[in-house]
């Protein structure tokens, strides 16, 4: 196995956005020596990412699961594309104002509409068994902008996202939003089975979140929103370098100097200087640690 220089890893080429040029974009990243892992988040984003990483010998693998906002439907504006509070719309009336407003040219236009779906234990398990896949998810929380009903929705499925990473003795990619005290409750009961508990992805919880997550064993992710926010700062500089990993979040939230622009594994470099920056450590220090990190996290030898 070759070293990677930079491991992003958490990103989404197998996404719609990059339907004309993916191989493109992997192999301007594997070329730039940076690996990456393809998140799932229902049932064929998770089968095709599993089918992109089948594509590559090495530096490109894959998740699978069901991301919380899609255990209901719910509509995605292409308009918004790059923010996290573009990627919920849940409430039915809200969904059918979306749609009227966009014409219905969601499809034509960038956006699309989430069918919903319940968690198919036995679907997810057989793309689990790939060796490919070095996590169950994207699984979790996401309370922004959802009711009481959505929500137990959602805890029915992480629960069940829980229960197949023990089985198939592979971490957890979570995804938190405005969640996290049930979502830590929820860790502290179940933690206990999982092999290698996984990782918080775009970690935006508090300095008191981020320490239960660490005594269970947790590693987070940050992305390019740390290079022009100032709200990660504390909490980057409070959580071991040991424990933090690089992400891109790609197609979303791309890193200064590349606002506006569809993000990708490429520009993962921006989040490791301002990681070593916010920490007062070399680049180099960064790159190779957290490349590191994740290796050891998704079992990638």
């Amino acid at each position: 196995m070759s070293t990677p220089k930079l491991f992003d890893a958490h990103t989404h080429i197998q996404f719609a956005a990059f339907k004309d040029d993916a191989d493109l974009v992997v192999k301007r990243a594997l070329d730039a020596g940076i690996w990456m892992v393809n998140i799932g988040t229902q049932k064929d984003t998770s089968a095709h990412a599993v089918e992109m990483a089948q594509k590559y010998p090495e530096g490109v693998h894959a998740t699978v699961g069901l991301h919380p906002i899609h255990t209901e439907r719910s509509y995605h504006d292409p308009q918004e594309l790059g923010e996290p509070s573009s990627l919920v719309f849940s409430n039915s009336r809200e969904l059918e104002n979306k749609e009227k407003e966009s014409g219905k040219k969601s499809e034509q236009d960038g956006g699309f509409t989430s069918r919903g779906e319940e968690f198919d234990y036995e679907y997810y398990k057989k793309l689990a068994q790939d060796p490919k896949v070095v996590a169950i998810g994207e699984c979790g929380l996401d309370y922004y902008r959802l009711g009481p009903e959505t929500r137990e929705k959602q805890k029915s499925a992480f629960l069940k996202q829980i229960e197949l990473a023990h089985e198939v003795k592979k971490p957890l990619m979570i995804h938190c939003r405005n969640a996290f005290s049930d979502l830590i409750a929820i860790l502290q009961t179940y933690n206990p089975q999982l092999t290698t508990p996984g990782v918080v992805h775009f970690f935006s919880g508090t300095k008191t979140d981020a320490e239960k997550l660490l005594d269970m064993g947790f590693s987070f992710t940050f992305g390019g929103v740390i290079t022009f926010a100032r709200d990660y700062d504390e909490v980057v500089q409070y959580i071991p370098l040991e424990r933090i990993m690089v992400e891109t979040d790609a197609p979303y939230v791309a890193p200064t100097p590349y606002r506006g622009k569809r993000n990708e594994p490429a520009y993962i470099i921006e989040v490791a200087k301002k990681v070593a920056e916010l920490k007062n450590l070399s680049y180099e220090e960064v790159s190779t640690k957290t490349t590191q990190n994740a290796l050891k996290i998704f079992g990638i030898q």
